[in-house]
């Protein structure tokens, strides 16, 4: 049976133009691509070795981690776009083989580094030189400018800082001390981003290449069909679900937009939505898969690092705020299909949940076999992790069409490394940004300048916070973004009395929809390359729609239950509905329709209610709902003048044209 899609070509061309990740070569000769895929199976296997068996001394650890990473990342990406991709180029090799050299060097003189502890000798200075220029081209090639940039910036900052003036002058620092901070301890390349990388991010990127090979991809688009292709709007509301699960799982805003995007983006227009809008579903809904537990795109393993906080209380404050940012995506989408008629997919077209589940639901085992070790076994993150993935191998022999061969377990192996390339050369680049601020002082500094510029208003240090946070966040993989804000903004909201939690989170949601924000917002202008729509249209509607991401920070700042921290029963229960009706109301104003369409006056009358949800008070809420009830009953008055009532949430549809044709997946 037939799937609606964007051919192969178009995904490839919006994929290499807005994701520098995907700008690999394949090369001509096999022998030279074998080499490369041993190097990389290789990085796995030594990391589920470690996972189970342990890992070395941390600074060996994790010069290994960083050195193998550049040395792939020098053998896979090119140098420059126009070079020709399927040649391998001396100096590429060179490059390599000085990644290499750099953890070479520490395994032979580790005793002597310990004993000089921070009085470097000229070798180290040397190495230490060699580490930073190679993860700044390695960055380059992967990333893009934005990091690398931002990096030196912060080296020249360090070096010529102490020639300012003003809140950000420093005492002053010469190369030598920065290399060596950056090199031989473990606060600059080697510092927590890098040891995140080598462990949490890393593993859980390679549990997500397993669960690729399994086949969940194909299960998640197809149980979000099952689901909700009927109701208006059906193919939104499955490029929301999908979107959701999978960006929980890989991370990777612009990836999920144009691996779910080129399936559901041509259903969505086929049915009658706008190219801007279709893009723009799937970009919301893609970037919203970060926040979203239990992996949270592995930034729920980093935050817990950072904060010391266990990771379940982590996934349990982030998952009410993450559900209503979907619950606004959805009542949106809904409210747009129910104004302009659009239908969903008839029946017969889809396949049934029962089907969907007998054939491929045993995949969702892995998943909960994770919650479990998780949240209740009490065993570490890592050996969660390692066991998972053996789960997930295991689960997959259930069934011929999910089983995996040694080919495909091989495949994993060497996709999942090449996966995690990115993420990796993101934190060792961050490294450096931190280290910098570390050495400096310049992450409290900037904290002090913003609440400065807040004076002594809570909601203006929270402006100014989130400001930052876009603008750090903009061109920058959700990781790194999150570890720079974390470090540079969220001390701000800290020394207001703000609990550290709430603080990396509010910072946290805002760096991630950076990705949506014009006018850097990559998630959305690659899912305009798919739509065909305008870009900073698209963006402008992704921000629209993910309208209750921008809102929801700031309530829970100022109510800390919304984050089910140290709540009673409740508690909770008062503010899951008082929340949900606050989601809803400012759906209904984003989208200008309620039982019919609604003029501005409603509009931002409806916007003003739903903000009163933000502060916990009883009148507040009480006068909140009284103008839901009231501009409820004048709209429905309108609407039956109008001729008829469209219920806003009103669910399934009549059966579409029975010549549409089937999408029904295998």
């Amino acid at each position: 049976m037939s799937k609606e899609a964007v051919p192969n070509e178009q995904t490839k061309e919006v994929l290499e133009k807005y994701d520098n990740e995907s700008r690999v070569r394949s090369y001509r000769k096999y022998y030279v691509g074998l080499i490369v895929s041993i190097i990389a199976i290789s990085l796995s296997v030594y990391h589920l070795y470690t996972s189970y068996f342990g890992t070395p001394v941390t600074l060996q650890h994790r010069s290994i981690h960083v050195a193998v990473v550049l040395a792939l990342i020098f053998l896979i990406y090119p140098a420059y776009k126009k070079l020709d991709r399927r040649k391998l180029h001396w100096y590429d090799v060179i490059l390599a083989m000085m990644a290499i050299s750099t953890t070479v060097y520490i395994y032979i003189d580790y005793d002597g580094i310990v004993r000089r502890g921070g009085m470097p000798n000229e070798w180290d200075l040397v190495f230490g030189l060699i580490l930073v220029a190679l993860v700044l081209e390695g960055a380059r090639r992967v990333t893009g400018w934005a990091l690398p940039l931002l990096a030196t910036l912060f080296i020249a900052y360090g070096l010529y800082g102490n020639h300012l003036s003003g809140l950000f002058r420093h005492r002053g620092y010469e190369w030598s001390d920065i290399v060596n901070f950056m090199y031989v301890t473990t606060e600059g390349v080697y510092g927590t981003a890098i040891s995140v990388s080598a462990t949490y991010i890393f593993l859980f990127i390679l549990f997500g290449a397993f669960l690729q090979k399994s086949g969940m991809g194909q299960f998640f688009n197809d149980l979000a069909l099952a689901i909700a292709g009927q109701t208006k709007g059906g193919p939104a509301k499955v490029s929301v679900i999908a979107s959701g699960f999978l960006g929980s799982i890989n991370g990777a805003a612009v990836a999920n937009v144009v691996t779910t995007g080129s399936f559901t983006i041509p259903l969505m227009k086929k049915i009658g939505y706008k190219k801007d809008f279709a893009g723009a579903v799937e970009a919301s809904a893609s970037v919203g898969g970060q926040i979203l537990p239990p992996i949270m795109g592995a930034a729920a393993f980093i935050m817990a690092e950072i904060l010391g906080i266990a990771y379940r209380d982590i996934a349990l404050a982030a998952l009410l705020p993450a559900l209503l940012f979907y619950l606004g995506v959805i009542i949106q989408i809904h409210l747009r299909a129910t104004k302009e008629g659009l239908q969903g997919i008839s029946k017969e077209n889809l396949p049934l949940v029962k089907n969907v589940m007998m054939e491929r639901g045993h995949l969702l085992i892995p998943l909960l076999f994770l919650m479990y070790m998780l949240f209740l076994s009490g065993r570490t993150i890592i050996f969660s992790a390692f066991l998972t993935i053996l789960v997930t191998v295991a689960v997959s022999m259930i069934r011929k069409t999910t089983r995996m061969s040694v080919k495909d377990i091989i495949g994993a192996l060497d996709n999942g490394a090449r996966t995690a390339l990115a993420v990796a050369i993101a934190c060792a680049s961050v490294g450096i940004i931190v280290g910098i601020a570390t050495l400096t002082g310049f992450g409290l500094k900037l904290a002090n300048g913003i609440v400065i510029l807040g004076g002594e208003s809570l909601f203006l240090t929270l402006m100014f916070t989130m400001v930052a946070s876009i603008v750090l966040g903009m061109g920058l993989p959700s990781i790194p973004t999150y570890i720079i804000t974390a470090t540079m903004a969220a001390p701000a909201l800290v020394q207001l009395g703000i609990e550290p939690l709430v603080a990396h989170l509010f910072v946290f949601y805002f760096g991630i929809f950076a990705n949506i924000t014009p006018p850097v917002a990559l998630a959305a202008f690659a899912a305009a390359g798919i739509s065909g729509g305008r870009q900073m249209r698209t963006g402008g509607i992704s921000m629209k729609l993910a309208l209750a991401g921008f809102i929801v920070p700031y309530i829970f700042v100022y109510n800390s239950n919304l984050l089910l921290i140290n709540t009673t029963i409740m508690q909770g229960i008062v503010v899951v509905i008082t929340s949900v009706i606050g989601v809803t109301m400012l759906s209904f104003a984003a989208e200008g329709y309620f039982f019919t369409k609604m003029n501005w006056l409603f509009r931002a009358v409806l916007f003003g209610g739903a903000l009163l949800f933000m502060n916990p008070n009883g009148y507040q809420d009480l006068i909140a709902i009284l103008i839901l009830v009231a501009v409820g009953i004048l709209q429905y008055m309108k609407a039956k003048k109008e001729g008829g009532i469209n219920l806003p949430l009103e669910g399934y549809r009549d059966r579409y044209d029975q010549e549409e044709p089937a999408i029904v997946t295998t």
